[in-house]
């Protein structure tokens, strides 16, 4: 079994907790205003099989230590269900922690997948169903179902919500993000991630429209007010 995987990063910091060996996947069903990885959006040839993953991973075992491990990311990776579930059965036998970076919107059998994943980090687009289309260009359903299913099972997970000027840099969101996430159980953190200009050069180079390419960055300090704003409401 083969999966397509765009990149491999070894000694990753910012995806999940500790060190991690972090994949990413290609093909994403969205087509987020915001995204800074349009390189992936597109499914790429499978050309990554299950025992070259493991064999990278178990490499770099000794820096894992406790809490690191191998984050699965993307693009989408639940677009990937089969390789995923096998992929972690081969990663549990040499007890090595999985982190499941996703937007929930792949392509259901979300519980199998899930089973052997110890960490989701749960990107969130948008709270309302306008909101969400019009940054996403899909319909906010296959996200509410994944939530609807991983709230079936006991696992770990994280929040990350992108602050974009002129859409989530507002109290009137953040109170309604506040409300939305009383639906997602066994919530341990939950990150503002500034919106960058990082990926720019990418729609260049990919010759597609960057619908974002006027939005100035997000304010890093505003940022982390508008957090304490958020953490300090009811």
């Amino acid at each position: 079994m083969k999966a397509s995987i765009e990149t491999i990063e070894t000694l990753g910091l910012v995806d999940g907790p500790g060190i991690r060996t972090v994949l990413f996947f290609s093909g994403c069903k969205l087509r987020c205003k915001y995204c800074h990885n349009p390189e992936l959006w597109n499914m790429k040839n499978q050309d990554k099989t299950i025992d070259e993953v493991v064999n990278k991973a178990k490499r770099y075992k000794p820096y894992y230590k406790n809490i690191g491990g191998v984050t699965l990311s993307g693009g989408e990776p639940l677009l990937h269900g089969d390789f995923i579930i096998e992929l972690s059965k081969k990663l549990k036998e040499e007890n090595i922690n999985i982190a499941l970076d996703t937007s929930g919107v792949g392509n259901g059998n979300y519980l199998n997948i899930l089973e052997n994943i110890d960490i989701v980090l749960l990107d969130i687009k948008h709270v309302t169903r306008e909101g969400y289309k019009e940054i996403t260009g899909n319909d906010i359903d296959e996200s509410l179902k994944f939530i609807t299913e991983l709230n079936k099972l006991n696992k770990r997970v994280w929040i990350r919500q992108v602050i974009v000027p002129g859409i989530t840099d507002n109290i009137e969101y953040i109170k309604l993000l506040k409300q939305f996430l009383k639906q997602v159980k066994n919530i341990e953190k939950i990150e503002f991630l500034p919106y960058h200009k990082l990926g720019d050069k990418k729609y260049i180079e990919l010759q597609i429209n960057n619908p974002y390419q006027d939005k100035k960055e997000m304010d890093i300090d505003n940022c982390r007010k508008l957090f304490e704003e958020f953490t300090n409401l009811q």
